[in-house]
């Protein structure tokens, strides 16, 4: 099959991305090979699994295997695998674009620094690109397994702005990697330099990574390859040693493989289950979010094994939804060889594994939120910061554990300074006040407009703790969350305010006495609004601000209806509850006013709706008002 060849230019993030690569890991230059290695091994493990509904991608090569060897003369050093390969549209769509969810977020969060953005490079996870950390040309030759000699395709670039693709010969299937080293890495150009690294990185590689083995040249006086191979690696599974005998390098390194990271990670356990199910779990917490974090389809977590052989990657029924940042893998004694996605959606046994791994997870978090050691509870702070979330959404999802979720549970509160500073609910309910019933919480588009809601001003007051939930999953989580410890959760901005022992004898006389006073004045703005509101009271909750708006007990909040809207789903009408301040000047004022009531009655309702984060269906006759009433104030 002859084709001409052709010249493609890189998509424009990829350009970005390999100055990027150049610079920003230049001083850690020597991860190239673990990551060219662990591509070839991914490789290997997908042939394996396409080869179990079809045995005859094997051929007459089922030895599977990477093999890295250098050239002297040439300046070259290849990595070569027997796996799966690439077409010649693979190649363009693998090797020219990268299609990744949150591609546009990852370069806006680049700082400069080059420290930084070496992590956040790998973070995204684009391995095949630090090629060119060493290499001034890249040449990928590659034969996708089932297609002829005469069908393999050889890709090409510089690193700069294209890339050409041309169909060529290849006796058998799989891909070589050959780099074309910059001056002065030599130093790559050496068996000892290349074994060392591979033990460093890629000793816990399932498959054996061969190179030519050496034997002393007496007349040359140096070493020098013979025609033997020999595996470098340890090539046995990580996961199936003793944990006795794994060093925290060796486990840090593993993760970076399986989950193609460059940092280490937050934590991990290593659990060997035994009884009816006998599995293995290795499973990983990294340090930060993915960028297609927030995308729920994408499922990239675990790895699962049969028996030490690969099944399949995104085993997506070994772990819920909201645990979807959770790396590592999965090997079962028990299901058969040949499982399929569609044997996992009805699997007991994949259930029961699911089961155990949800728990080994969550008390991995536990460990770590409920450690007294400074350094773990950072590690916990920093797993809150990056997934806290994404977790969120367990609470709803996983009734099994809804229980041992809100314990790991953080929400900002009135106590808190900035979004970061975070209480768990029981140590809210620790330090609540003697005579306390309810966990008291508002929530709010943002951490600010939370924290300064006008609602909030009677229990600043009374010096109650308040949970400030700003983030969008949280009106969510409320909804199946109404109570911890035996303390009812209630939003200080729903139903008549009901403090119960809070509240001496006095106010709620006051209070009384108020809303009897104020009873004409009420009826009065009642007719002014109409149909706007659903009633006017006195309020129990301001004590500087004229007027709030609340939402009945059983009707919608006005923060969900607003995340409802924006996301483009309908909210249903919901008219809102005006509660008037007796106390403020501008609400005494109001008994008394008589010529432009019906704009005074108006501009306490419209201000509360903004105080609260609503917005107007008239903003322009807000202003009018606004300008109309200041213009009648000064003239007097």
């Amino acid at each position: 099959m002859s084709a001409p060849k052709e010249t493609l230019g890189f998509q424009a993030e990829v350009k970005q991305l390999l100055n990027l690569m150049i610079h920003s890991l230049y001083s850690n230059k020597e991860i190239f090979l673990r990551e060219l290695i662990s591509n070839a091994s991914d490789a290997c493990d997908k042939l394996r699994f396409e080869a179990l509904n079809n045995s005859a991608l094997y051929g007459d090569d089922a030895e599977l295997k990477i093999r890295v060897s250098f050239d002297k003369d040439a300046r070259t050093i290849t990595i070569s695998d027997n796996g799966i390969g690439l077409s010649r549209e693979e190649a363009i769509e693998h090797l020219g674009t990268i299609a990744k969810s949150g591609t546009r977020e990852f370069f806006s969060a680049l700082t400069g620094d080059q420290a930084k953005d070496a992590h956040l490079i790998g973070q995204f996870g684009v391995g095949f690109y630090s090629s060119f950390i060493i290499a001034d040309k890249v040449t990928v030759v590659s034969r996708r397994a089932g297609l002829e000699a005469n069908q393999a395709v050889c890709w090409e670039s510089a690193g700069e702005g294209d890339f050409s693709v041309e169909m060529v010969d290849k006796a058998g299937r799989g891909t070589d990697v050959i780099l074309h080293l910059r001056d002065g890495e030599d130093e790559f150009l050496s068996s000892w330099k290349l074994r060392q690294t591979i033990r460093k990185y890629s000793d816990h590689i399932t498959l054996p990574i061969v190179m030519k083995k050496e034997s002393w040249d007496e007349e040359k006086k140096a070493q020098v390859e013979t025609d033997e191979d020999e595996s470098v690696n340890k090539a046995s599974a990580l996961w199936a040693r003793p944990k006795s005998e794994i060093g925290d390098e060796e486990y840090k390194e593993f993760y970076k493989h399986v989950a193609h990271d460059f940092e280490d990670p937050l934590a991990y356990v290593h659990a060997k289950v035994e009884g009816k199910q006998e599995y293995t779990q290795l499973l990983y917490i990294p340090q930060r979010a993915p960028f297609d974090l927030w995308d729920r389809n994408a499922r990239h977590g675990i790895k699962l094994y049969v028996r030490r052989v690969f099944i399949m990657d995104d085993a997506e029924k070994l772990m819920p939804v909201y645990l979807r940042f959770v790396r590592g893998v999965v090997d079962s004694n028990d299901l058969p060889l040949n499982v399929s996605r569609e044997i996992l959606q009805e699997s007991k046994d994949i259930e029961t594994i699911r089961g155990g791994c949800v728990k080994k997870v969550l008390s991995m978090l536990e460990s770590l939120a409920d450690s007294e050691d400074a350094a773990e509870k950072e590690k916990y702070a920093n797993f809150w910061k990056e997934f806290g979330r994404v977790l969120k959404e367990g609470v709803g999802e996983d009734f099994a554990n809804k229980d041992r979720i809100a314990k790991l549970l953080r929400f900002a509160s009135t106590q808190s300074d900035t979004p970061d500073e975070t209480v768990s609910l029981a140590d809210y309910v620790s330090r609540m006040k003697e005579g306390q019933e309810k966990i008291y919480y508002v929530t709010a588009e943002t951490f600010t407009a939370a924290k300064n809601s006008p609602h909030l001003e009677i229990f600043r007051k009374k010096g109650i703790e308040v949970l400030l939930l700003s983030d969008r999953v949280d009106e969510w989580v409320i909804g199946y969350l109404t109570e911890f410890d035996g303390k009812s959760l209630q939003s200080v901005a729903k139903g008549g305010l009901d403090l119960g022992k809070l509240e001496d004898e006095a106010e709620k006389k006051e209070a009384e006495q108020a809303a009897d006073e104020y009873k004409e004045l009420i009826e009065k703005i009642k007719t002014a609004l109409g149909e706007k509101v659903k009633d006017v009271r006195v309020t129990h909750r301001l004590t500087d601000s004229p007027s709030c708006v609340v939402a009945d007990e059983n009707d919608m909040g006005g923060n969900l209806a607003r995340i409802l809207k924006a996301a483009g789903q309908k909210a249903p009408e919901m008219k809102p509850i005006l509660e008037i301040n007796p106390k403020h000047p501008a609400v005494m004022r109001l008994k008394y006013e008589e010529t432009r009531f019906d704009d005074w009655a108006a501009l306490l309702l419209e201000q509360a709706m903004l105080a609260e984060g609503g917005t107007l269906d008239d903003p322009a006759g807000f202003v009018r008002r606004i300008n109309d009433l200041m213009m009648a104030l000064s003239a007097k």
